[in-house]
């Protein structure tokens, strides 16, 4: 199963620069959009499965090409923006994701990387926990004084969604609290049991309502429902099994604090299990695995978690992922059906990507009728190089295919059996034109699709570029979504973004136009002009995301925006780095996690003419917010670019390094003119010589501990 599915793709040791970066670039928008669909729409249009696929491709390609890795990668992401419609909780303590383990090794090498990283010898004691991993939704509760105040979906970690009209609808979820900490913050999940699922879908489908496909998304649809009686009168229960922020420490372990929550009246998991070691932690996994089908509730795998909480706090954080912790996944599921037909979507940056139409198919007891089928290659049975993947079997429409699926509704294609393939069959011709504009459809050297050539002319990347700009994710404009956008574009009210800003001197005297539309009213018409003159003033980093520009998710959006400061400064940058040499270039370049395809990309984007000029029209209409940085005023190092070599004694280097960036240093691998301090231990060598040579500061351990002394 593994061996088929990773096979689609070139082996990472294969893969040219070119290639590795084109693919990075493919597989942040394709797990950017996945996760979207995912944790903000409750809509999954991947399965588990392939999303940790994607995932594990996206991380092994890092790892090779350390030097591409991007500045919106999806290894440094959690979750999605929260839905419009609900309040916004800012999490005092992040909500972060979990890291993957998917084999046996994974769990050994897991234990083996936390012990190299305290220091631990290979058979010094170590325990974890080892608990069920529940297939819902997260969801935060905040007490105060022992009374539940504020309830929070995880969102995309930093900010969620205020449920807590809704929570207070669950009866797992306990209203008050005696003996609990003055401040408890208690995390778990939200989750429908098969039983009550198949209860509420037999009542959905009597009075005509929609059926829900799994017990995931209907709990969480029912949990985040804007009016709390459609979620009280849904079956949802609750698991706690972690914290956020505390008044006072629960106990000193893993289980002894998840204990104490159970005192407190909350459903702790039964099957959670004190496990000391990997041997012990696989054993757990095999027992839980075996009653899987009996649980009466949805699974996904086992979460193994560092038992001593003091060894938590010194192992922290990696930027989406605790190191203490890791998800081991329970593998895939198969089921065979018929290829109906394939679509071709087109998508923003014009990437045209087939669809696979199924015949209905159960797949662990959700009826899946849609899957990926990545690009044009994967369909051929070929490679970029032209090697054969899947036995060079290619896939066609009438095909009997074997699709496999983790726990949501859109799987991947595993396998094609040609024996019941009939006489009439054709191989899939890969369109070479736009199927919405009829532009020239190319394929770059390098690249892994084809995209259309059409740009602003192409309504599919029209569309889809407005419905990014007005994201939630860029300018998050209130009363203007997908279907608002689709609307307007289609009635030629907008065609670019600066025409949102000019709606209202066009179409809004006396609101006539707006108001008298299906669905629409002169409070709502009024609601919308408000919203955009609202978002007239907006930063820097949110409108160069909403721009959409190729390879410049979110996280480069800050990074970009952070270096330059200004919209100005910005400007004068990318226009002097316009022929990509010389000092402006060698700027944008120098920005961390900006590498030579995404900082072409993003010249480009401005070089181009109309391009530039609809952007231009556009910053004409907004007050663009200057970003300035985080206050590190208090930091001896901030803005100081660090290096660590040889030995560290009273920590590792991991710490070290996690220390220095906290407080706002910059930490290089290598010694150059643009070191500040060197911390050298024993053994320092070349690096030491070097930075001796360059007259550059250099601390042992001790005058580097004294130098960050209670920062």
């Amino acid at each position: 199963m593994t061996q088929t599915t990773e096979s689609a793709e070139l082996d990472v040791k294969n893969l040219t620069r070119q290639q590795a970066s084109a693919e990075l670039a493919d597989l942040a928008d394709r797990l950017s959009q996945a996760n979207a669909a995912y944790h903000t729409d409750d809509a999954p249009v991947i399965d588990d499965a392939e999303y940790d696929r994607l995932k594990r491709r996206n991380a092994a390609i890092e790892d090779a090409f350390p030097e591409l890795k991007r500045s919106d990668s999806p290894s440094d992401q959690v979750g999605a923006p929260v839905a419009s419609g609900f309040g916004k909780i800012s999490h005092s303590v992040a909500m972060l994701s979990l890291a993957n383990a998917f084999e046996d090794a994974d769990v050994a090498e897991f234990d083996t990387s936390i012990r190299k990283y305290l220091g631990l010898a290979a058979d010094a004691p170590l325990a974890y926990t080892a608990e069920p991993k529940i297939d819902g939704l997260s969801l935060s509760l905040r007490y105060e004084n022992g009374v539940l105040v504020q309830a929070a979906t995880r969102g995309d970690g930093a900010v969620g969604e205020n449920v807590t009209a809704n929570a207070r609808t669950i009866s797992d979820i306990p209203q008050t609290l005696t003996n609990a900490p003055e401040v408890l913050e208690v995390r778990g999940e939200v989750y429908m049991s098969h039983d009550d699922f198949a209860a509420l879908n037999e009542a959905q489908q009597a009075r005509g309502g929609k059926l829900f496909a799994n017990p995931r998304n209907a709990a969480a649809g029912s949990l985040r429902q804007l009016d709390a009686e459609i979620t009280r009168a849904r079956p949802l229960r609750f698991f706690a099994y972690a914290w956020g922020s505390l008044s006072a420490p629960l106990d000193s372990t893993q289980m002894g604090a998840i204990e104490a929550l159970g005192r407190f009246g909350f459903s702790i998991n039964p099957l959670t299990a004190l496990c000391d070691g990997p041997d012990a932690m696989i054993a757990h996994y095999r027992k839980i695995e075996s009653q899987r089908p009996d649980l009466g509730y949805d699974i996904d795998g086992v979460v193994y978690k560092v038992n001593n909480l003091e060894l938590q706090k010194r192992l922290g954080f990696r930027s989406t992922t605790p190191r203490w912790a890791t998800a081991h996944k329970f593998p895939a599921e198969l089921a065979w059906t018929t290829l109906e037909g394939i679509d071709i979507q087109v998508g923003r940056t014009g990437a045209l990507s087939p669809v696979a139409r199924l015949s209905p198919v159960t797949v662990g007891g959700v009826v899946v009728s849609n899957a990926t089928l990545h690009n044009e290659d994967y369909i051929t049975g070929l490679d970029s190089k032209g090697t054969e993947i899947r036995g060079g079997k290619d896939i066609r429409v009438g095909d009997l295919v074997q699709v496999y699926r983790a726990g949501d509704v859109i799987p991947k294609i595993a396998d094609v059996d040609i024996s019941k393939r009939g006489d009439d069959s054709v191989p899939f011709v890969f369109p070479d034109t736009c199927p919405r504009c009829n532009s020239a459809a190319v394929r770059e050297p390098g690249d892994a699709v084809r995209r259309c050539t059409g740009g602003l002319i192409c309504p599919a990347q029209a569309v889809e570029k407005l419905k990014h700009f007005v994201s939630r994710g860029a300018f998050d404009i209130d009363g203007l979504g997908a279907k608002q956008v689709e609307q307007f574009y289609a009635d030629g009210w907008i065609a670019e973004p600066a025409d949102i800003f000019t709606l209202q001197d066009r179409y809004g005297s006396g609101l006539q136009q707006l108001k008298n539309r299906e669905g629409w009213g002169e409070k709502s018409a009024a609601g919308l002009f408000a919203a955009i003159e609202d978002k007239r003033t907006i930063p820097l980093d949110r409108l160069l995301f909403g721009l959409g520009i190729r390879h410049v998710g979110d996280a480069a959006s800050s990074m970009i925006a952070l270096h330059y400061g200004t919209w100005e400064a910005l400007a004068r940058g990318v226009d002097a780095a316009r022929e990509q040499s010389g000092e402006a270039w060698d700027d944008l370049l120098a920005i961390d996690g900006m590498g030579a395809v995404m900082a072409g990309s993003f010249v480009g984007a401005f070089a181009q003419k109309a391009e530039r000029a609809s952007i231009d029209r556009l910053v004409a209409q907004l007050d663009v917010q200057e970003v300035k940085r985080a206050d590190t005023s208090g930091s001896p190092v901030a803005g100081k670019t660090v290096v660590f070599t040889g030995t560290l004694e009273k920590m590792t280097r991991a710490e070290a390094k996690a220390r220095a960036e906290r407080l706002g240093a910059k930490v290089s691998g290598s010694v150059s003119a643009k070191t500040d301090i060197l911390i050298a231990g024993p053994g320092a060598g070349s690096k030491a010589k070097k930075a001796a040579e360059l007259e550059i500061t250099t601390l042992d351990e001790d005058g580097w501990l004294a130098l960050i002394e209670g920062l």
